[in-house]
């Protein structure tokens, strides 16, 4: 019998969050289980918790506690923009830039035919019916620069053509503060081609 067969089912769940292996998924059990149980008490509750509160915003998709997220019913923001993003990660750092005021739309992923990800599984159908709502005026595409990324991006902008709304995308450039000899190749050839 295995040391670590007492401790296996954790294991397997810790390695089931994105970049656990096997060797962190063993350090987080020991840790919880020789140092930190009140801890593992705490975080089995939270997750609890939110697997059974936790739902979809109906307008922007996004995780909430209430059928309409505070931002989509925050009346004071621009109606007529439409901030389409991938994760509710993705509207978290929009949102700390404190540089944009209109509402989102959360894909939930992006698309990619080599995993069998269509437009449907990310939520396009539901992206369309939310920004032909009458107010919205332009979406403004924040995917990823990724080659998922890129082909969500050109599917929105397909499904939005001859809708009378403007599509635009976020710009890629140079990293504030970086040297242009670190920066990669194709971050420098998109900054020049969207020079202003």
């Amino acid at each position: 019998m295995s040391d670590l067969q007492p401790l296996e089912p954790l294991i397997q769940a810790l390695r089931r969050l994105p970049g656990v292996g096997v060797k962190s998924a063993q350090r987080m059990a020991f840790h919880l289980m020789q140092r930190d149980q009140e801890g593992a008490r705490v975080l089995s509750r939270a997750l609890v918790e939110a697997v059974d509160s936790v739902q979809h915003c109906t307008r922007c998709n996004t995780f909430t506690h209430e059928a309409v997220c505070p931002i989509c019913q925050d009346a004071g923001r621009d109606a007529a923009r439409l901030c389409v993003v991938e994760t509710p990660a993705d509207l978290a750092a929009m949102e700390r830039t404190g540089a944009y005021s209109g509402y989102y739309f959360v894909l939930m992923g992006r698309i990619s035919p080599m995993d069998g990800v269509g437009a449907k599984d990310v939520g396009l159908p539901q992206l369309v019916q939310r920004a032909l709502d009458g107010k919205v005026q332009e979406v403004i595409l924040a995917t990823s620069f990724t080659t998922e990324g890129e082909a969500t991006a050109h599917a929105v902008t397909e499904l939005m053509q001859g809708r009378q709304i403007q599509v635009t995308r976020l710009a890629r450039g140079v990293p504030v503060g970086s040297e242009l000899e670190y920066v990669d190749l194709g971050t420098i050839a998109h900054a020049l081609v969207e020079r202003r």
